[in-house]
């Protein structure tokens, strides 16, 4: 499941993981940040918008072949078709009141688990739906929160770009805001509490970066964040300056940087078995292009939980490559060996099915690649 720029694609494979076919764009070519999906029901629901369309939800129960949108606040759109019956008429506007108005212009993230869908929206906020994405309530706890008023906007914004579900306890969840850090409840919304700590501070006394740990946190510019399976609450998290890892929920962290060749990246994924086995993308920094170190694509694999790293290249481009793998732009399935993929800005969608050994281009010339996730039904 593909989100990008110009709408929302499905790349089919067979069951063995091979004859790769792109269908799409869907979603009427609005700018989808994330998709999620339910493989025992197969729903599917796309979250994004913009300025022009507003936030909305897309949902689909028909393996992707048609979908219908949930508007949940206003865009430019709107205007027009207000002051233009012509145009209203052309877009199948009903100047129905939408839910949230203009409270907030896109939808970063989705996640769902237990019955409930929850997304993530940007300015950052919270909102979650009982009933499959139909109708929504905003999580009023997390932007009450005392810190709220310190969030700072990452480039992109202040947006909350990544929602972590527990698989066995409906009640915990994690969060990340750019650039407010991780937030976590464990009371099922009802309390937050903010986890950025350093494990260990007097490793980081004098930053060389503004993103860089400080007076004991980490940085608070979380780009993507994972919990690996098992019942440890063990977290890994691709910072602003870095990879950290978690063994507490998010309580404490350890910088397990050392060994890759760059403290920037978006992405982070791990094993859905082996939680020591991580697979990141680094870049070369945030102002230095945010391509691949020396322009050779690699992802970088730590088989002990990040205590050592080794870079994969098979099939990957090695000369000339300048691409960008986002936050949300790689995953991996459930299968033996483990599918990791990843998606670039340049409209790739590169996959390896043994666990990162070697990688081929499943797809190319999409739009640019906003987000990737794996929906497997057997």
């Amino acid at each position: 499941m593909v989100g990008t720029t110009k709408g929302a694609f499905l790349v089919s494979g067979t069951g063995d993981r091979g004859g790769w076919i792109v269908k799409g764009p869907f979603c009427d070519g609005w700018p989808i940040n994330h998709i999620v999906g339910d493989p025992v029901t197969g729903t599917l629901w796309a979250g994004g918008g913009g300025e022009w369309n507003g936030a909305g939800i897309w949902r689909s129960v028909d393996d992707g072949a048609t979908w219908q949108v949930a508007r949940l606040t206003r865009g430019t759109m709107d205007d027009w078709a207000a002051d233009d019956p012509d145009f209203a008429e052309m877009m199948g506007w009903t100047g129905e009141p939408l839910p949230f108005a203009d409270g907030f212009s896109q939808i970063w993230a989705l996640g769902y688990a237990h019955g409930t869908l929850y997304a993530g929206t940007k300015p950052a906020g919270l909102l979650a739906s009982q009933d499959g994405g139909k109708t929504w309530e905003k999580i009023n706890s997390l932007t009450d929160h005392p810190s709220a008023g310190g969030w700072n906007p990452g480039a992109a914004g202040l947006v909350l770009h990544t929602i972590v579900c527990d698989p066995s306890n409906p009640k915990k969840l994690w969060l990340g805001i750019s650039a407010a850090g991780v937030f976590a409840t464990e009371d099922g919304g009802t309390t937050w509490e903010r986890r950025n700590r350093l494990s260990n501070a007097e490793a980081c006394d004098h930053p060389d970066h503004p993103a860089a740990p400080r007076n004991g946190e980490i940085g608070h510019c979380v780009h993507n964040m994972v919990r690996a399976p098992g019942a440890n609450d063990l977290l890994y998290q691709q910072n602003h300056h870095g990879v950290w890892r978690s063994a507490d929920g998010g309580r404490s962290w350890d910088d397990i940087t050392r060994g890759l060749p760059s403290t920037f990246g978006f992405p982070v994924c791990v094993h859905p078995r082996d939680p020591h086995t991580i697979w990141t993308l680094p870049l070369n920094g945030d102002s230095a292009g945010r391509f691949p170190p020396d322009a050779a694509a690699a992802v970088w694999r730590s088989r002990d939980g990040g205590d050592s790293w080794q870079d994969l290249r098979e099939g990957l481009p090695q000369e000339g490559c300048f691409f960008t793998v986002l936050r949300q732009a790689m995953a991996s399935d459930a299968r033996d060996p483990a599918g990791i993929y990843f998606g670039t800005n340049s409209g790739s969608v590169f996959a390896s099915l043994d666990e990162g050994e070697g990688w081929q281009e499943i797809a190319r010339h999409l739009p640019t690649i906003l987000s990737v996730e794996v929906f497997d039904r057997g």
